[in-house]
């Protein structure tokens, strides 16, 4: 059975907006959580970036839904034995419910320490050694690791969950699903592409979940939507590598001119129309997936829930079904 979560986005809200967000996903039936984890917004349009293991753990205090980071880069802006350990407590606070959500990263957030920004390849190795690193460390033991790219030294985390909380592996082509088959609890995607949950569940195992998050945009009229999606969130219809190597904000905000709105309303559903968001998400539906996650872009989010609880949850679930 599919189930569907509401995904809060760091980039475009102050924590105290997350947190609200996630109280209404709850009462309006999205059965779990994701978050982003960045240093930056896309753009300065979108305006936020809070800390999000500080936003975690005001949402143990909050809500009783499961919860993963989406993504969380454990290899350059912070060492993965400090990740372990934010991940260790943040899963004892959510009582087994928090799920690590992991993936090489981007230039926007990563380089801001001044360490050097390494090629695909490099990053992916890099994140195969953290995920060991925070797996031994959560183990309860005293580590001492003296790898290629990470040294620990006398390090044991003292505050432990009764389980380690699982690692899912986001993955966007063939060099990353190969990496999320070998060291993933799970998988992490955000297209609705079917051929690699095929992949993921025939070579990794089929009760490892597979996951994928999206947007939509609800407003009182479709061309505000639409309007609002391209505005706060346009960003993300860049091609290429764009979204890996670029470092600035600034960077994206001047490829925008790239990106019209009709781009934008073409894919991601906008609007009032119930109807509209069905055959939105339908193909992240039909590829396959256990969870999908979606948020809504703008300010509209308590008519977004009301309208997903009403129309579109009921009506996914009996496709899902």
């Amino acid at each position: 059975m599919v189930s569907f979560g509401y995904s809060l986005a760091s980039e475009d809200s102050t924590p105290t907006q997350l947190l609200e967000q996630a109280e209404l996903a709850e009462r309006h039936g999205f059965e779990g959580l994701w978050i982003s984890d960045h240093y930056h917004p896309w753009t300065d349009r979108q305006g936020q970036s809070p800390f999000v293991w500080s936003v975690l753990g005001a949402l143990s205090a909050r809500v009783a839904l499961p919860v993963m980071t989406a993504v969380t880069c454990p290899t350059v802006r912070i060492h993965p034995a400090v990740v372990a350990q934010a991940a260790a407590t943040t899963a004892l606070m959510h009582e087994g419910r928090f799920v690590l959500g992991v993936g090489s990263g981007e230039a926007l957030n990563e380089h801001i320490t001044g360490a050097h920004w390494p090629a695909a390849e490099v990053r992916q190795d890099m994140l195969a050694e953290a995920v060991e690193v925070m797996r031994e460390l959560w183990g309860g033991g005293l580590v001492n690791h003296r790898g290629t790219h990470y040294e620990v030294e006398n390090a044991r985390l003292y505050t432990l969950p009764e389980k380690p909380p699982p690692v899912y592996v986001s993955a966007f082509g063939p060099r990353s699903l190969e990496l999320a088959i070998r060291i993933g609890d799970g998988l992490v995607s955000t297209k609705p592409d079917a051929d690699m949950v095929r992949t993921f569940r025939e070579r990794a195992g089929a009760d490892k979940p597979t996951t994928v998050g999206t947007k939509a945009c609800w407003a009182p009229t479709k061309d505000e939507a639409v309007r609002l999606a391209h505005d706060i969130w346009g960003s993300e219809q860049l091609p290429g590598q764009a979204a890996q190597e670029l470092p600035q904000p600034l960077h994206f905000e001047q490829l925008m001119s790239l990106v019209t709105p009709e781009m934008v309303g073409s894919v991601v559903p906008c609007g009032p129309d119930p109807q509209d968001h069905i055959d939105g998400l339908r193909p992240f539906v039909e590829a396959g997936y256990d969870a999908v996650y979606v948020a809504n872009i703008g300010p509209y989010t308590e008519q977004f829930c009301q309208l997903y609880e009403r129309d579109v949850l009921p009506a996914l679930r009996d496709l899902a079904s």
